[in-house]
């Protein structure tokens, strides 16, 4: 992952260079951050729905928020502006989920060049960008050429269900939710409650400061060094999962930028506990 602070994106939008900012701001409470984006952004941003663009709901028992397809996703990029060439730049307002997620998907996609806006829109009214309100501008058509269309089998690694079962030779398995869903006290949205068998709880909160922003490098590596992470490609992989593939990209995200790489479990939580097969843990004492 490559970060951008705000500075740097200030002073990088005031170049000719090519630029897209994408605004992916999403919350499990509310999905629908157009009416944030339009009370203000980032000047010449262009909103991004997680939902409806970064996410395939045709596409059934695969959680949540099922991957698009690689020519869905370049639909709708180059509806947003984006070109071959142009550095992309995402952020959210929601401790990096949606620029997370958006930053998984692009480059599972191999577009290149993009970057996470560190500590988000926080970050950038903190250094004093401008704000724009409204819907935004209208962009001229990109013409970026997305050529993997699956993602399940794109640039990044995926987990699999077998995988996040212990059957298909994983190593650590990390659940990014907040420790009362890991345990099984409350599930705001799945039907069943608890987590995979085997998972250690690493929220993804973990990764973050108190601002938004994540860690620094030394710290980040601490950290999932804590839950039996190394560095490097790991053999067997390790991977990450949270409620649809959404917050769990932000532990993705932290470790590929300290050369740590944790496959992502799109479906998540909401595929796993679909499968009433599955056994499911909790704090009860299931593992």
């Amino acid at each position: 992952m490559t970060l951008i602070t705000a500075t740097a994106l200030r002073d990088l939008l005031t170049t000719e260079a090519p630029v897209r900012v994408l605004d992916v701001r999403w919350t499990l409470a509310h999905p629908d951050g157009q009416d944030a984006f339009a009370a203000g952004h980032i000047p010449g941003a262009q909103y991004v729905d997680l939902d409806s663009q970064l996410s395939d709901h045709s596409r059934t028992g695969l959680g949540r928020h099922p991957l698009p397809t690689g020519s869905a996703l370049q639909e709708s990029l180059r509806s947003l502006g984006v070109s071959d060439g142009d550095t992309v730049v995402v952020y959210d307002d929601a401790q990096a989920a949606g620029s997370s997620r958006a930053w998984w998907t692009l480059t599972a996609a191999e577009v290149s060049d993009v970057r996470v806006l560190d500590g988000g829109w926080a970050a950038w009214q903190a250094d004093g960008g401008e704000n724009e309100t409204g819907t935004g501008r209208t962009p001229t058509p990109g013409d970026v050429t997305v050529t993997r269309d699956d993602l399940y089998d794109g640039a990044r690694r995926v987990l699999t269900e077998e995988q996040a079962a212990h059957t298909g030779g994983l190593g650590v398995l990390l659940d990014a939710r907040a420790p009362e869903r890991y345990r099984g006290e409350t599930e705001p949205i799945d039907p069943v409650a608890g987590h995979i068998p085997g998972a250690a709880n690493l929220p993804s909160t973990a990764v973050l400061d108190e601002e938004g922003r994540f860690l620094p490098a030394d710290q980040l590596r601490e950290v999932f060094a804590g839950v039996g992470v190394a560095e490097g490609d790991g053999d067997p992989v390790s991977g990450a999962y949270c409620g649809s593939g959404v917050s769990a990209a932000v532990l993705v995200a932290a470790a590929d930028s300290v050369g740590i790489n944790l496959a992502l479990f799109p479906g998540s939580w909401s595929q796993w506990s679909q499968d009433l097969v599955h056994r499911s843990a909790s704090h009860t004492g299931l593992d």
